[in-house]
This record gives structure tokens, C-alpha cells and sequence, in this order.
């Protein structure tokens, strides 16, 4: 008999996305009755209750359960307290899986050569807004050495998308951060490899992933991760890599040169020169993307660049600032009691 398993779908307000979600989750190779689906609903105020409902009504194997707390990582610890697998998977509503998605991922599983297995996801979108944003988000210049978005190549990596773990994984290396609205899957999967884990790259297991199909909901979800990218440095100093740092020293260098060539104006190409230099980088990049996809507006895609570097970097220097007085503190994994702008995220 094949091995139980439970896929946690932490989601809010995912209403235009969540049935092709399910669909390709209900549809799986695996055998039904050996998967359950946990949909962990961050208390929607749009049709998304609903769709789930239904599914839950044909299928035996669909669950909607509540989030009050509104982050995906309480979602995904409840998820976890529910769930009767030997094997745990993850899948957010912003996205689809591949048929043989749980085939896969078990047998990677069950190999042992690993901890944690996902696979690259391939970004894709319908609106000409959104599919600059997913090439954008596919391209090395982009989101630099990011391999689950850039490579297809096996191998064992520091994080990776929609990562499956067995179930004992909890036990030994303890449960999501609840202190973590974004970057909880980085932070776990740190913890992981900090404490002798693997986390595996398996291009068998596909799936598909839909951005923000705007450039705001884009500035603010990668202001996000800047952001709480400080924590995940202060907890986990040495598991960072240099693409965590890049945006932030840009947009420093480029602030400081602006801020000299102010003070004293003989100094103004500085700023000039730096800020010229990264335009004809992101046109040059935006250039050999578009030319790929000549579908897609090119200035969309520059502007995509844009945003994908400044808003992180920004973010970064705002989690500097505001998390200045915990670099020798560790939190407890609990959710947050704030539910500003930057704790009550679309999950």
C-alpha cells in the first residue's frame, strides 16, 4: 500500500486561482485514497469558501479548515497538527501542480537522499502585465541564482518552492516560525540545513505558479520578503547567500551617491553614472528576455526588474531599521500580535 499523504494549502482571498489549484490536486496520479487535502482558508472575504465548499462536497479527500490568524505559517502548523500523512507536502493557491506532482515527491522522499524535495516552478500568467512580471521572475538578472526559479538542474539547494518533508521532519527540526508572514519556507528550510538537513531540487516535481498580475501587489510582496529577510539573517547569519544582499547594497549605493551628489554637486556623477549603468543592465537583460517572448510588452518586463530590485532592497533597509534591536534575540515560534499592513499579507 502506497504511504498516506497530506498536501497543506494555506490560501486567502484566492478566488480567480484556487479552483485550478484543487483541480490539479484532486486529480493526481496518486492514489486518492492515500492523499488528503488540507485547505487552510485565512477567513476570505471573497468567493474562495465557497469554491473550496464545493470541492469538499465532491471529493471525500478535501477539507477546508479555518485560519484566524490570517499568515500562512499558523495555516501551515494547524495543517500539520491536522494532517494524517507520512508525508506532508505543500501547495499555495497561487499555484497548480503537475499530475504526478505527490508521485514524485514521494519517491524523492523515499530515496533518503533528502530532508525537504521540490521542484523548479515555472511562472506563467494570462495578462500581458503578468506574464512580464513571470518572465521577469524566471530571469537570473531578476532574482539572481534563485535555481527553483532558473534551473532545472538536480540538485541540493538552500530553499526551494512548495517543499515536501516526511512527517517525523517536524519532529526533529520543529515546526514553521509563526513570526514569519513571508519567508517562513526559507527559514524552516535554513533551520534544516543548519542542523545536518538536505533540501533537494527534483525537476520531476513541476508546478506552476502564478505572480501578481500587478506591479503594486509585485512591490509589495517583494518589499515583503526584503523585509522579514532580515529576521531569517539574524537567526541564520551564515546559511544567506549573496543574492539576499544584492538589492539592498544597490539601492544603498544608489541613495548614497544621490545624497552626496546633492550635498555637493561636483560629485553628481556618481549617482549619475551608477544609475545609468543599472538602467542599460535591466534594458539590456529586459532586451534578451523579450526577445524570447516577443509576445510580451519589453518595458513591462524592464519595469518588472525594476521593481523586483527595489522594492526587496527597500524592504531589506526597512527590516534593518526596524528589526535594529533583535540581532540577539531568537523568537518564539508564535504568531505575531500586529496585524499592520506589512502581518496581515495576502497569504
Amino acid at each position: 500500500m502506497k504511504a498516506a499523504v497530506t498536501i497543506i494549502c494555506p490560501i486567502r482571498n484566492e478566488e480567480q486561482y484556487i479552483a485550478d489549484c484543487l483541480d490539479s490536486l484532486v486529480n493526481q496520479t496518486y492514489d486518492s485514497e492515500q492523499l488528503e487535502i488540507l485547505v487552510m482558508d485565512g477567513m476570505s472575504t471573497d468567493r474562495t469558501r465557497d469554491i473550496v465548499k464545493g470541492y469538499e462536497q465532491k471529493y471525500g479527500n478535501v477539507r477546508l479548515l479555518d485560519n484566524p490568524q490570517k499568515i500562512v505559517p499558523v495555516g501551515l502548523n494547524r495543517g500539520i497538527e491536522y494532517a494524517g500523512g507520512d508525508y506532508i507536502l505543500r501547495m499555495d493557491g497561487h499555484a497548480k501542480a503537475a499530475p504526478d506532482y505527490v508521485e514524485k515527491s514521494v519517491a524523492a522522499l523515499e530515496s533518503g537522499e533528502a530532508t525537504g524535495v521540490g521542484g523548479p516552478i515555472i511562472s506563467v500568467n494570462t495578462t500581458d502585465t503578468g506574464k512580464a512580471i513571470a518572465l521577469a521572475m524566471s530571469s537570473p538578472f531578476g532574482v539572481g541564482n534563485s535555481r527553483f526559479r532558473t534551473s532545472n538542474e538536480r540538485c541540493f539547494v538552500d530553499s526551494v518552492a512548495f517543499t515536501g518533508y516526511r512527517r517525523d521532519t517536524f519532529e526533529k527540526y520543529g515546526t514553521f516560525d509563526e513570526e514569519f508572514v513571508r519567508c517562513q519556507d526559507d527559514e524552516f528550510n535554513f533551520r534544516v540545513r543548519k542542523l545536518g538537513g538536505k533540501i533537494l531540487l527534483e525537476p520531476a516535481v513541476k508546478s506552476w505558479y502564478f505572480p501578481r498580475a500587478g506591479f503594486k501587489k509585485l512591490w509589495r510582496q517583494y518589499f515583503g520578503y526584503g523585509f522579514w529577510k532580515i529576521r531569517v539573517f539574524q537567526k541564520h547569519p551564515f546559511m544567506m547567500q549573496p543574492r539576499h544582499f544584492a538589492p539592498a547594497t544597490f539601492v544603498s549605493i544608489l541613495l548614497s551617491t544621490l545624497v552626496i551628489g546633492i550635498a555637493k554637486p561636483s560629485l553628481f556623477w556618481g549617482f549619475a553614472g551608477f544609475a545609468t549603468f543599472y538602467v542599460m543592465c535591466a534594458v539590456l537583460a529586459a532586451v534578451v528576455v523579450w526577445r524570447r517572448n516577443p509576445e510580451v510588452s519589453g518595458h513591462k518586463i524592464w519595469l518588472s526588474f525594476f521593481i523586483l530590485h527595489f522594492s526587496y532592497g527597500f524592504g531589506f533597509l526597512w527590516g534593518l531599521l526596524r528589526f535594529s534591536t533583535r540581532w540577539f534575540k531568537t523568537s518564539k515560534m508564535t504568531a505575531p500580535a500586529s496585524t499592520n499592513a506589512l502581518s496581515s499579507v495576502e497569504v
